[in-house]
C-alpha cells in the first residue's frame, strides 16, 4: 500500500517555507521606491555617491536618467507619506521644491546640480513629456465628445479670469498694496502662462512701455508666478481629496458626464496583446507633431505645444491613425505619466525653480492676494462648469492650470490632482489663456501710461 505525506488527524499541516533564492529576492525586487526596485535603488544611490566622490558625474544620458529617477522618486515617496498633506499634492510639491531648496543652499553636490541643470536645459525634455501626454491622452478620448470639451472649456476659463482679476485686485487694494502694483505685478503674472511664455514677454513689454530695466521688472514678476503655481498645486490636490469624498463632483479625469475614452486612462495595467512596433510608431508620431509645432513657432511665433495639441485633435477627429496606433499612443502616455513625472519634477526643481525668488515674495499681503486670486479663478471654474453640466472639479483644475508655472506648473498641478488626462485642456488654459492675458495687459498698460 503506497505511503502518503498526509499527517495524522489532528496534527497541523507543515508550513511551506519558500527558499530565499529566488523567491525571497523576487519579493524584495517588488518592493519599490516609485518605480525603482528597492535593491536597484540602493545600488543607484551607491553608484551616484561613488561617481561624485571620485571626480564627478559623467555627462552621458544614462547617468542623468539615474540621477533624476533616484532624486524624483525619493522626494515623491517622501511627500506620499506625509500625514494629511499627502492628500493635497504633497508628492508633487516635494518633488519640485525640496530639490530647489537643496540646490539653493548647496546641500546637493555641485557636480550633480550642474549635471541636472545642463541636461534639463540642453535637452528640453519637458516638451517630450508634454508631447507624449497630449498625444496619448487625446488619442484615447472619445471622438464624439472631444470637440465639445474643447469648445466648452473656454467659458469657465474666461469667466474665471475676469473674476480672479477683480477679486485679486480688490484684495490687494484692501491690504494696502495699491491697484497698480497688485494688478500688473501680482494678479496678471499669475495668469500670464508661466515663465518662458508669460513672465519674460510680460517683463519685456513692461520695460518697453515704462522705460525701465527688464531684469528689475522680471524680478518683481517672477515670485507671483511661482507662488501662484504653488497655490494652484495645493488647491488642486485638495480638490482631488474632495473628489474622493464626493465622487458625484468629479469625472476622475473626464471633463463632462457621458464622456468615455477609447482606452481607460485610470487603468494601471495594459491588457491584451500589444505590438511593440505600434508603441514605437506612436512615440515617433507624437514627436513628429511636436516638430510641426516647433516649425510653426519659428515661422509664425505660435506656441509649439498649442499647434501640436490642435494637430492631435485633428488627427483624432479625422481618424487619421489606426486603432492599433491609438493603443500604442495610450501606452506611451501611461509610460510617461508613471515613470517620467517625478524625475521631471526633480529636474524642474533643480534647474528651473529659484528658491530665493520664491521666498522673497513671502509677505502676508502678497500671499493673501495670490491665494485669493487663484481661489477665485478655480471657484469660478467650479461653479460655471457645474452650471454648464461639466464636472466641476475637473473644470476647476483646468482653471488652476491658468495660474500655473507654464508647462512645468501643468505637470505639477495635474500630478497633485491625479488628473494627467486633462493635459490637453491644461495647455489651452496655460498657452492660449496666458497669451491672451499678456497681450491684453500690455495693450491696457500702453494706453494708461
Amino acid at each position: 500500500m503506497p505511503t502518503t505525506n498526509v499527517p495524522p488527524a489532528g496534527q497541523p499541516l507543515p508550513l511551506k517555507v519558500e527558499p530565499i533564492w529566488p523567491n525571497g529576492w523576487w519579493k524584495l525586487m517588488e518592493a519599490r521606491i516609485g518605480v525603482i526596485p528597492l535593491p536597484v535603488y540602493v545600488l543607484l544611490l551607491g553608484l551616484i555617491a561613488g561617481f561624485v566622490l571620485t571626480g564627478g558625474l559623467p555627462t552621458e544620458i544614462n547617468v542623468a536618467i539615474a540621477v533624476l529617477a533616484v532624486g524624483g522618486f525619493t522626494c515623491g515617496e517622501f511627500g506620499k507619506r506625509l500625514p494629511y498633506l499627502r492628500h493635497v499634492g504633497a508628492a508633487a510639491i516635494c518633488a519640485t521644491f525640496i530639490p530647489s531648496f537643496l540646490a539653493f543652499h548647496k546641500l546637493l553636490p555641485e557636480t550633480l546640480v550642474k549635471g541636472v541643470t545642463d541636461f534639463t536645459k540642453s535637452t528640453n525634455f519637458l516638451y517630450l513629456f508634454i508631447a507624449a501626454i497630449i498625444v496619448g491622452s487625446i488619442l484615447s478620448m472619445d471622438r464624439c465628445v472631444l470637440i465639445k470639451g474643447f469648445v466648452k472649456i473656454f467659458v469657465p476659463l474666461a469667466c474665471g479670469s475676469i473674476v480672479a482679476m477683480i477679486v485679486g485686485t480688490g484684495v490687494g487694494i484692501a491690504l494696502g498694496l495699491g491697484a497698480y502694483r497688485t494688478f500688473y505685478f501680482i494678479v496678471v503674472p499669475i495668469m500670464a502662462g508661466g515663465v518662458g511664455e508669460g513672465a519674460i514677454p510680460l517683463s519685456v513689454g513692461y520695460a518697453g512701455i515704462l522705460h525701465q530695466q527688464q531684469g528689475d521688472l522680471f524680478a518683481q514678476i517672477l515670485p507671483s508666478v511661482m507662488l501662484g503655481s504653488l497655490s494652484a498645486i495645493l488647491l488642486s490636490g485638495l480638490l482631488n481629496y474632495v473628489g474622493e469624498r464626493y465622487p458625484q463632483l468629479t469625472g476622475k479625469g473626464r471633463l463632462q458626464p457621458g464622456e468615455h475614452d477609447d482606452m481607460d486612462p485610470a487603468q494601471e495595467e495594459i491588457s491584451g496583446h500589444m505590438d511593440v512596433s505600434h508603441i514605437a510608431a506612436a512615440g515617433v508620431t507624437a514627436v513628429s507633431l511636436y516638430l510641426v509645432g516647433l516649425l510653426a513657432f519659428r515661422l509664425f511665433a505660435f506656441p509649439a505645444p498649442v499647434t501640436m495639441l490642435f494637430l492631435a485633435v485633428l488627427v483624432k477627429l479625422t481618424q487619421a491613425v489606426s486603432p492599433k496606433l491609438q493603443e500604442g499612443a495610450f501606452v506611451v502616455y501611461k509610460f510617461f505619466s508613471t515613470a517620467v513625472t517625478y524625475p521631471l519634477l526633480f529636474a524642474i526643481g533643480v534647474a528651473m525653480t529659484p528658491w530665493d525668488k520664491l521666498v522673497s515674495a513671502f509677505t502676508w499681503a502678497n500671499l493673501i492676494t495670490i491665494v485669493a486670486t487663484v481661489m477665485s479663478l478655480m471657484a469660478t471654474g467650479f461653479f460655471v462648469g457645474r452650471w454648464m453640466n461639466m464636472y466641476p472639479i475637473e473644470t476647476a483644475i483646468v482653471n488652476a492650470c491658468h495660474s500655473g508655472q507654464g508647462g512645468t506648473g501643468d505637470v505639477a498641478i495635474l500630478t497633485a490632482s491625479n488628473r494627467m488626462t486633462l493635459m490637453p485642456f491644461a495647455q489651452i488654459a496655460t498657452r492660449i489663456g496666458g497669451a491672451i492675458t499678456v497681450t491684453l495687459t500690455l495693450i491696457a498698460l500702453a494706453r494708461s501710461v
